[in-house]
């Protein structure tokens, strides 16, 4: 399987995209701080999804699925930080991008746990 074809790895790279954008606004002394572990946090997910999917295994792929579905909830908490210290005015959107890459990751996992168990 390959990775680039699914939606879940192509929303998480749109996901990386918007992180690296809002981030670079972030306060210059937050470069080692919050602003690295958003934007590594970011692309863990994305990596982490397509390298469940260069696997041999379905069970090597849901291992790396649930380690993205964790990045992802790194990510929706240093939005939530960097909101309430309002190095970001507004996240609807950024929490709509993490809501649909979350409902696609679930809903992958749950694919692959029926085709394993059948």
């Amino acid at each position: 399987m390959n990775h680039k074809d699914l939606d879940v790895w192509k929303k998480s790279i749109d996901l990386v995209e918007t992180i690296y954008k809002i981030s670079a606004e972030f306060p210059a002394s937050e470069i080692y701080g919050l602003t690295n572990q958003i934007r590594r946090a970011s692309v863990s997910v994305s990596s982490n999804i397509a390298e469940g999917a260069g696997r041999n295994s379905d069970k090597e792929l849901l291992y790396f699925l649930n380690v993205a579905l964790g990045s992802l909830a790194e990510v929706e908490t240093q939005v939530e930080i960097a909101l309430r210290l309002k190095f970001i005015s507004t996240a609807e959107s950024i929490f709509k991008q993490i809501t649909e890459v979350r409902k696609l990751s679930i809903g992958f996992r749950n694919y692959i746990n029926k085709k394993s168990n059948h």
